[in-house]
C-alpha cells in the first residue's frame, strides 16, 4: 500500500499518525550542536548522548497543519482543543494528536440499488453528495467516522425517498428530490458538525422491460397527439372550404375564374390528365372550357408532328 494512501487512511480513521515536517529536523539539529559543543568543553560524550535524547524527544512536540486541517489534541484523554493551521506545539507523551480534520468540500458518491419506488418499480439510483465539516469538534467527538458515517446517512436517506415516491415523479423532478434528499442527510450530520452543501443524481436506471413499454406508451401518446392535430386541420380546412362556397355562391365570374385556374394549373405540362366529377362541369361551367383545352393540346400535338416529319 503507498505511503500517501496509508497517512490517507489513518487521518480519516482517526488514528494518531506521526508527521515529519521540517521543524522536527532543525530541533534535533540544534540540539546535537550544542551537545556536541558541550562534550567538546567537558571532554566526554555525556552531553552530547544526552541532548541528542532531549532532541528526539522534542521532535514529536512540533506539528505542522494545512490550511484546510484541524488538529484534535487530546491531553491525557480529553480534549484539549483545536490546532492549526499552521505550526503548533504539544507536550510530549502527555498530548497527543487524535485526528487531523478536513474542512475542505469532500464529494461522496453513493447508489441505492434495486429500491422499490411507492408504485412497487425497481430502480438503480447513482447520486453525488457535497459536504465539509464546519464543526471538527464534534466530528472527531461524537461519532467514531464521521466521513463513513455521512456516507451511510446518504444511502439510507436516498432509499427512504425513493420508497415514498413514484417513479413519474422521481424521473420528472429530480431538483425536489435533491432538495429534499438535502435537507434529510442535513438533519441527520448536523450532530456530528458536517453540513451538506448540495445533492445532485447522477442516474436513474429502470428495468429494460419497463424502458420498452414506457417507449410504447410515449409513441402512442404522440400518435394520438398527430391524429388529433390531423383531425384539427381537416376542421379548419372543412371551414376554409365552406367560407369559399358562399363567395362562389352568389358570383358566378369567380366561380369560372377558379375553374380556369384550376384547368390552367392541371393542363400546364404537357400530357397532363384531369379527372374532374361531371356535377363540377355542370356546375362550374368546365364543358366549353374543357373543350377548348382539349383543342390546344390537340394543335400543340399535331404541330409537334408536323415539325417532326419536316425534320
Amino acid at each position: 500500500m503507498p505511503f500517501n494512501v496509508l497517512v490517507r487512511r489513518t487521518e480519516e480513521s482517526g488514528t494518531a499518525f506521526p508527521r515529519v515536517n521540517v521543524v522536527s529536523i532543525p530541533i534535533l539539529a540544534l540540539a546535537l550542536v550544542v551537545g556536541w559543543m558541550l562534550a567538546s568543553a567537558a571532554g566526554n560524550w555525556v552531553p552530547l548522548v544526552m541532548l541528542a535524547i532531549v532532541g528526539v524527544v522534542l521532535m514529536p512536540a512540533a506539528r505542522i497543519a494545512q490550511q484546510w486541517e484541524r488538529a484534535v489534541v487530546l491531553r491525557f484523554g480529553r480534549f484539549a482543543g483545536l490546532r492549526g493551521p499552521g505550526l503548533f506545539w504539544v507536550v510530549p507523551f502527555i498530548d497527543r494528536v487524535s485526528s487531523w480534520i478536513d474542512q475542505r468540500i469532500i464529494t461522496t458518491s453513493f447508489a441505492a440499488e434495486q429500491t422499490l419506488t411507492s408504485d412497487t418499480v425497481p430502480v438503480n439510483v447513482d447520486a453525488v453528495l457535497f459536504w465539509m465539516v464546519h464543526d471538527a469538534e464534534k466530528a472527531a467527538l461524537e461519532v467514531q467516522d464521521y466521513a463513513q458515517a455521512v456516507s451511510w446517512a446518504a444511502q439510507t436517506a436516498l432509499r427512504d425517498i425513493i420508497g415514498r415516491t413514484t417513479l413519474t415523479d422521481l424521473l420528472r423532478g429530480r431538483e425536489r428530490i435533491e432538495d429534499e434528499l438535502q435537507q434529510l442527510i442535513d438533519q441527520r450530520s448536523n450532530p456530528w458538525g458536517v453540513t451538506v452543501s448540495s445533492v445532485e443524481m447522477r442516474d436513474v436506471v429502470i428495468p429494460g422491460a419497463l424502458q420498452d413499454a414506457m417507449s410504447r406508451e410515449a409513441q402512442a401518446a404522440r400518435e394520438k397527439q398527430a391524429r388529433i392535430i390531423l383531425g384539427q386541420a381537416e376542421l379548419e380546412i372543412a371551414h376554409s372550404f365552406e367560407e369559399a362556397a358562399r363567395s362562389y355562391q352568389n358570383n358566378p365570374t369567380a366561380l369560372h375564374l377558379r375553374a380556369m385556374n384550376m384547368l390552367y394549373e392541371g393542363l400546364k405540362e404537357k400530357g397532363a390528365l384531369m379527372l374532374i366529377p361531371s356535377s363540377a362541369v355542370e356546375s362550374m361551367g368546365m364543358g366549353g372550357l374543357m373543350g377548348a383545352a382539349a383543342m390546344r393540346q390537340s394543335a400543340l400535338a399535331g404541330g409537334e408532328e408536323e415539325r417532326v416529319k419536316g425534320a
